[in-house]
């Protein structure tokens, strides 16, 4: 009996068990795979965080580009932040995470709004880059062209994919599906293709158009090179200021970002990136009013979509400033121009624009080597046909954005008109008192000369040319307010140019058969480093000294560059900086501490032997070491020896002078003084020069930044170079003025007097 009860329960235990598995796996596996994804799924709310950083990131850059542009009046807004490079298109691949993100269940509100935000942010991108293409060279607009076109087709591609199986909808809201933001995302594309279109044919423009404007430039060079200022009483600095003035202008309008900026092009970019804003806030406004209930977020990315939602809108806005501002200064421009019934010359198409591919049709395929005629014929004609299409396409891109900016200058003209009509009712009541304003440019000036202009461009308007000029004075004046005081004061010491030939006398015997050449900053250095090393000098006045000839080795090394030979003198040049560095910083020359010298030293005279000895036993080893080939010419010297070799000369001068004189150590200081004096003064004469040679830049890319350099020292040195206008140079060559060397020759012929040594009292014949 117990054995027949043991056998049944056995069997319901078992039939239960067989009945229960199946359930109990199933909950199991079910509950398993939840656990699994949500711990699979926690890091996308980073990965979320992450892409809206990055999208602040492109935000601020851009943000960043139309400060500089309304700070500095650009209205272009260039590209100098937020360029079409690298980093920005790494930058660009990560924001788009979420319209590329096929696997991540997107179904709220917010989801929805932010894969509309991101292809939004990607069209308002593309139409801030497009000045950046103007500054590359052909291989990088290439590969940069191709790398956006990659980015822009991989999205188009991602969110056709998901228009086509619905995943850009909200569950449970047929009416949004059909009637909501896969329609925005549809026309997004479209206008995120056409900015792909208009950015590629654009760049075949480039070329040409630097090209153009390259010549422009060089012939407006010579023009500016030969032409006599028109009133013959202009002081030098007004002069110089008239010649910042017309580079300045030439740089600026002939800059590719310039040109790129004004073109019918982009203009049209800046109409599409303003739709585009309009359209998102508008299907933003539109899905929060009618579909108040809609989940809001419903994705692995949690609340991290939020972010991206609001900062790629924000992004969206700011973004839309500089092309906005683009077409409206387009329009502007357009609209002061007289207004003209020929429309088919406002829609002509000029030559630089199709000129590339008229050259490459033109251009054989030998490269090829096939030896079938039939299949190079055939090559050839799909070559050509391949090159007509994108001709017709280049032609329609060209024309229809002229007729964009053709029917927005009907639209603005009679605005426009009627604000400029206002301005100028209020310019005649403010007259008398702006009259007399200091940042006032010079109206005898005509500056709509000096404007690089291509094929069908317009004339600037008077206002822009105002500004500029207003931009060049204002330059000026903010470098007047960083004059080198410390130099100026020192300057006031010299009262000729004796310093010149006082530092180096030819009675020094030569401690190698040929000496190095000097140049303007290493007698400066040398003759500093000893004045430093004079016992009994408070160091409030070798501390003064150190500062002003800091200010003045900045100019000096200006001037040193310019030499024609600088590439033979760059051991030369470079021995100065060497020393200086050393001096200014540790107080050393070499590896001697000058404070020690001082300290240690009793006469100025055993201070100057010992650096004199320690500079000749320097040069001596050297000299020992080398053989007879390239290393053993002065030119070829280390920078150690250079400087060894000129402290060397110039303590033993200073001791030729110094013989049975009886000077303190304060008064050889202030001779030391004036001869630096008289050697930064002789070189400052070279400023005006350094100052043009700063306005013309044979790099396009460089010339803005070139010509702002000499604005910057024509306002640092304006109170200079009027105080050594004054002075009566010595007759020399404009060839021969950068050169301390041809200073010394011209004085000792002029004035052989002053090649005798006449310094402290005593007297002694130069050889």
């Amino acid at each position: 009996m117990a054995t027949m009860l043991y056998e049944h329960y056995r069997d319901c235990f078992h039939s239960v068990s067989a009945n229960c598995t199946p359930f109990v796996k199933e909950c199991f596996d079910c509950s398993y795979e939840e656990n699994n994804q949500k711990t699979y799924g926690a890091p996308m709310v980073w990965i979320g965080i992450y892409v809206a950083a990055v999208s602040l990131v492109c935000s601020l850059a851009m943000a960043a580009d139309a400060y500089q542009g309304f700070r500095q009046r650009k209205l272009w807004f260039p590209c100098k932040f937020f360029g079409l490079n690298a980093a920005s298109l790494t930058l660009l691949a990560v924001a788009m995470k979420l319209p590329v993100d096929l696997s991540s269940s997107m179904g709220g509100k917010a989801n929805q709004l932010a894969k509309l935000s991101s292809t939004a942010f990607m069209c308002t991108i593309i139409g801030n880059l497009m000045p950046s293409i103007g500054p590359m060279d052909n291989r990088d607009i290439l590969l940069n062209v191709i790398a956006v076109s990659i980015l822009v087709i991989t999205i188009l591609v991602n969110v056709c994919i998901q228009l086509k199986t619905r995943v850009i909808s909200i569950e449970g809201y047929e009416a949004f599906e059909a009637y909501g933001v896969a329609i925005e995302h549809v026309i997004v594309m479209f206008f995120m293709l056409l900015l792909l279109v208009i950015l590629s044919f654009s760049a075949l423009a480039v070329p040409i158009s630097k090209r153009i404007l390259e010549l422009k430039y060089r012939d407006m060079h010579k023009t500016v090179s030969t032409e006599e200022p028109k009133e013959s009483n202009k002081s030098s600095v007004e002069i110089l200021k008239d010649v910042v003035r017309k580079y300045w202008l030439m740089a600026e309008t002939g800059s590719p970002q310039f040109v790129m900026a004004c073109s019918a092009t982009s203009s049209t970019s800046g109409v599409i990136c303003l739709m585009v804003a309009v359209l998102l806030v508008e299907a933003e406004v539109r899905m929060w009013l009618y579909f108040p209930r809609a989940p809001y977020c419903g994705s692995d990315y949690g609340w991290s979509t939020i972010f991206i939602l609001w900062i790629q809108s924000i992004g969206v806005i700011v973004g839309t400033i500089a092309p906005a501002f683009r077409w409206f200064t387009a329009v502007s421009f357009k609209c002061t121009k007289k207004e003209s019934n020929n429309y088919r010359n406002e829609l002509k198409v000029e030559g630089y624009w199709i000129q590339p591919l008229a050259e490459w049709k033109e251009i054989p395929l030998l490269p090829l080597r096939i030896r079938n005629r039939k299949c190079r014929k055939l090559i050839q004609n799909a070559k050509n046909l391949i090159l007509n299409f994108c001709t017709r396409v280049q032609v329609l891109i060209v024309v229809a954005s002229k007729t964009v900016c053709l029917i927005s200058v009907f639209v603005a003209r009679p605005i426009l008109s009627g604000l400029d009509y206002c301005k100028r009712l209020q310019e005649k009541v403010t007259r008398n008192s702006t009259k007399g304003s200091d940042t006032e440019p010079s109206v005898e000036l005509d500056l709509n000369r000096y404007v690089l202009r291509l094929e069908g461009e317009v004339d600037l308007p008077e206002r822009i040319l105002k500004n500029i000029s207003i931009a060049v004075d204002r330059s000026i004046q903010k470098a007047k307010r960083q004059q080198p005081e410390k130099l100026m004061e020192l300057l006031e010491k010299s009262s000729g140019f004796k310093g010149i030939v006082e530092f180096d006398s030819n009675q020094v015997p030569s401690l190698h058969s040929e000496e190095p050449p000097n140049t303007w900053s290493l007698p400066v250095v040398t003759l500093t480093s000893i004045a430093i090393s004079l016992p009994n000098i408070k160091s409030h006045i070798a501390e003064s000294l150190l500062c002003s000839v800091n200010e003045g080795l900045s100019y000096a090394s200006l001037i040193d560059q310019t030499l024609e030979n600088i590439e033979d003198w760059i051991n030369l040049k470079d021995a100065a900086n060497f020393v200086w560095v050393r001096v200014e910083l540790y107080r050393k020359w070499l590896d001697e501490d000058l404070q020690r010298i001082a300290l240690k030293g009793k006469t100025c005279r055993e201070n100057l032997q010992r650096l004199a000895d320690i500079a000749k036993d320097y040069v001596m080893e050297f000299l020992s070491n080398v053989n007879r080939g390239p290393e053993h010419e002065p030119l070829n010297w280390p920078v150690k020896v250079i400087a060894a070799n000129s402290m060397y000369r110039i303590s033993q001068t200073l001791l030729l002078q110094h013989q049975d004189n009886h000077q303190s150590n304060e008064e050889l200081f202030e001779k030391l003084s004036v001869m630096i004096a008289d050697i930064l003064c002789a070189c400052l004469t070279n400023l005006p020069g350094v100052i043009t040679r700063k306005c013309f830049c044979n790099a396009i890319e460089k010339r803005e930044e070139s010509v702002r350099l000499a604005a910057r020292l024509l306002g640092e040195t304006e109170a200079i170079l009027n105080t050594l206008q004054q002075r009566e140079l010595p007759p020399l060559d404009p060839n021969q003025v950068a050169y301390i060397d041809e200073w010394r020759t011209s004085i000792k012929l002029t004035n052989p007097s002053a090649s005798t040594l006449q310094v402290f009292g005593i007297t002694t014949k130069a050889l």
